[in-house]
């Protein structure tokens, strides 16, 4: 397993350790005490399964208050995978980062809390495990527009007008959000 940091302080891209032969292939996608010892948390309380046609976008989602950290990686087909972060008071606010993640590619995501996250199926379906670290919380369940200007995420052309969710075609953009998480030095 490797770790490499990406653009945006504490989000971090897990390359699983992949066992193959002529049967096929082995990975261990977690193991707490492996988690921890890599400074990652290894303690997840709920996983969601989500999946998704060409051209889905889903996000860009958050939860205030009980903010979920969230560990993610593609099962079946391919996603454009994007985190913002969102946290007011931050160093790096509004800005984004994102990662093609693609179960031909055993690799997971560590999205912090804090974090905004949203990805767009690239494939013909996509199946997307989130393993969280709160559970979900209707009352706090937020979203911010996924194609928020100021925020100018670049999302891939995948052939089809996006689909959207009610929810998030209704979202506020990063300016107009009246609850946003803090950032704590």
């Amino acid at each position: 397993m490797k770790l490499t940091e990406t653009s945006l302080p504490g989000v971090v891209l897990v390359d699983l350790d992949v066992f193959a032969d002529a049967r096929g292939a082995f990975l261990e996608v977690f193991r707490q005490e492996r988690y921890a010892s890599l400074g990652l948390p290894s303690v997840f309380v709920q996983d969601n399964l989500s999946r998704s046609v060409r051209g889905v976008v889903r996000g860009l989602h958050f939860q205030e208050p009980r903010p979920q950290g969230k560990l993610v990686q593609v099962l079946s087909g391919a996603v454009f995978d994007v985190v913002v972060d969102i946290r007011r008071g931050s160093p790096h606010f509004g800005r984004w980062m994102s990662v093609e993640l693609d179960a031909a590619r055993p690799q997971q995501l560590w999205v912090p809390p804090g974090f905004a996250h949203g990805f767009c199926a690239l494939s013909e379906s996509a199946d997307f495990l989130y393993k969280c670290t709160d559970t979900y919380v209707a009352a706090g369940d937020r979203c911010i527009r996924w194609d928020d200007p100021a925020i100018g995420i670049q999302w891939p052309a995948t052939g089809v007008t996006p689909i959207l969710s009610p929810k998030d075609l209704a979202a506020p953009t990063l300016a107009e959000a009246s609850v946003l998480p803090e950032y704590v030095a």
